[in-house]
Formats: C-alpha cells, sequence, structure tokens
C-alpha cells in the first residue's frame, strides 16, 4: 500500500483512523503532565525554570497534534464519498481527531493561563 493509493476513499479512511488512534498516546502523556504539575491549593500549574518541563510539554503536544490534524483531514475528506466502503473509519479519523485537536488547544490554554514558573 504505497501512498499513490491515497487517491482512494477506503484507504484514506483507514489512514485517517489510525492516525487518529496513533494521536491519543501523546495527549495521554500530555494530560499527565499537566496533571502532575498541578497544584491544587495554588490553582496554578507549577513547573521549574530549570528543567525541560516546557519542552516536553510542547513536544507531547506537537506529536499529538500532527497525526490528530491528519486523520482528521483524511476523515472530513473520505466521509460522504459513495466509494468508500468503510465509512465507520473515516467518521472515527474525523471526529476522534477533532477531539484530539481541540484537546490540545485546551492544554496548551490552561498551561498558558495557569502557568508558575519556580526557582
Amino acid at each position: 500500500m504505497g501512498l499513490s493509493n491515497l487517491r482512494r476513499f477506503d484507504v484514506q479512511a483507514r489512514y485517517a483512523a489510525m492516525m487518529s488512534i496513533a494521536s491519543v498516546i501523546p495527549l495521554m502523556a500530555a494530560i499527565y503532565l499537566i496533571w502532575r504539575n498541578y497544584n491544587h491549593q495554588l490553582g496554578q500549574i507549577v513547573y521549574g525554570a530549570k528543567g525541560t518541563y516546557i519542552v516536553m510539554l510542547l513536544a507531547c503536544v506537537g506529536a499529538s497534534s500532527l497525526p490528530g490534524l491528519i486523520g482528521f483531514v483524511l476523515g472530513w475528506s473520505s466521509s460522504g464519498q459513495r466509494r468508500n466502503d468503510q465509512p465507520t473509519k473515516s467518521w472515527i479519523g474525523f471526529i476522534l481527531g477533532a477531539g484530539v485537536l481541540t484537546a490540545n488547544f485546551i492544554i496548551l490554554l490552561a498551561f498558558w493561563m495557569l502557568r508558575l514558573k519556580q526557582g
């Protein structure tokens, strides 16, 4: 299955589902990083100035956003086509990709609003 097969809508549906499902794992890592450093007493996300917290968080969000975006676009492209014999996979890729992109945006927004650098 080469890249020339991406013109077929059933192949797009399969790739959309795979990419969107693969984007969930780095999303869970980003959610864990936010949850681990959230201080309930302060109501803020506390991180050290010399650590690699921001780099790891942005890497997780980036590693989740790219396949989520690809899954979203491929699912959107192939979901309503008559020649697609796997529309369920198209809709999974479309909806899961949109959910991952939205969650990544919320994670970045929450970090931006609740961050507290120490040290």
